[in-house]
């Protein structure tokens, strides 16, 4: 422990280090095996890399032979070919957690890539380290939550991020990026929009301390924590809450329940210019953004279109609790999913006008052209 002086009291300031075991990773390269929609064909080869040299040799010895790599952290946000990926898969198996502990001025706190990203926001709350509590229970690892900008019940990772250190494939050298060079977005960022540029190496995240978790921005969570937006609740009991929403909405993995074999949402929330917005039926959802915009719900739209929980005949269909996810009731190939997906996107066009976008990455795969 250090002693700071500050104004008017001393600051402690600790230094922690912790060293996890990380994820068990099988080493098939069958790529069903390590997405969460368990679909995918075989990769020619595949490489689980634990340190960040193994992880950035591999990736820059792949593109140095021109050989296509796909980088993969805990495949949940991935729907792979049925015929696999022709080139080189690398697992990030990096693990790792420091933080500088401050009294004064919080948390800041550097986690390898690699880390599952669930064990982290429980290590978070553990610490009483505020701001990702709402964040529970979401699949993947920690370097892929600043590609996608993951969020979730009023908050994403941006509200924490304050930097991203990467491997540059262009320029083959290491670029730490501080917050205001990510680019976040709604669900996106700098590095989702120069795909296969920037490899994450490690995120930087600052958070106060305290047993409070951040104000409650969203409804039904405030709800069921039986209290109003605006007000602050024990982050353990907004992490317990979370989890058990998500549960009840086949959002958090569980082998033995075939709704929670899924990407997640499949498609992310329109956000319409006030033209687009107005025709809207008058019950859609309407939520305004910063820059005057309007984000109304993908999952009302597929609703109101027609599609119910559990809609499908064959082995993809719609989970049975949220419909913005299409799940593989246990056979499912990736042809299966596509042409629901595909259904669906076509439906909702067909009755709004309004075209959904995937928020899963496709790999291999595409959704074709509306007739």
């Amino acid at each position: 422990m250090i002693e700071l002086e500050g104004v008017g009291e001393a600051c402690s300031l600790e230094r922690v280090s912790v060293d996890t075991d990380g994820p068990e990773i099988a080493d098939s390269p069958v790529l069903a095996r390590h997405t969460t929609l368990r679909v995918g064909g075989e990769a020619d080869r595949f490489v689980v890399a634990r340190t960040e040299r193994e992880l950035i040799d591999v990736v820059t010895d792949c593109d140095e032979r021109g050989e296509p790599v796909l980088v993969l952290g805990g495949g949940s946000n991935l729907l792979v070919s049925d015929d696999g990926f022709r080139g080189t898969v690398v697992r990030v198996g990096t693990t790792g957690i420091d933080a500088d502990v401050s009294s004064c001025g919080g948390a800041a706190v550097r986690v390898a890539a690699g880390e599952n990203w669930d064990t982290f926001v429980a290590h978070a709350v553990e610490q009483e380290w505020i701001g990702i509590e709402t964040l529970s229970g979401i699949p993947g690892s920690v370097g892929a939550t600043p590609i996608q900008n993951v969020g979730a019940y009023g908050s994403d990772v941006s509200q924490t991020i304050v930097s991203v250190r990467t491997w540059d494939r262009q320029d083959r050298t290491q670029r730490t990026f501080p917050l205001s060079d990510c680019g976040f977005g709604y669900r996106t960022s700098r590095f989702k929009r120069e795909p296969g540029r920037y490899l994450v190496l490690e995120v930087g995240f600052q958070f106060q301390l305290g047993s409070l978790g951040t104000p409650i921005a969203y409804p039904e969570l405030a709800n069921r924590l039986e209290t109003v937006p605006g007000k602050r609740v024990e982050s353990a009991r907004v992490r317990e809450t979370v989890l058990a929403i998500r549960r009840g909405k086949g959002m958090v993995l569980d082998a033995a329940d075939h709704d929670s074999w899924s990407a997640g949402s499949f498609f992310t929330n329109p956000i319409l210019d006030a033209e687009a917005a107005a025709v809207l039926p008058e019950d859609a959802p309407r939520f305004p953004d910063a820059e005057g915009r309007i984000k109304t719900s993908a999952a009302w739209l597929i609703q109101h279109a027609g599609f119910a929980k559990g809609h499908g005949d064959g082995e993809a269909r719609l989970s049975t609790k949220h419909v913005l996810a299409l799940t593989n009731r246990g056979r499912a190939t990736a042809s299966d999913l596509v042409a629901l997906a595909t259904e669906v996107r076509d439906g909702v066009e067909q009755r709004f006008g309004i075209r959904l976008v995937p928020e899963v990455n496709l790999i291999g795969v595409s959704l074709p052209e509306a007739n």
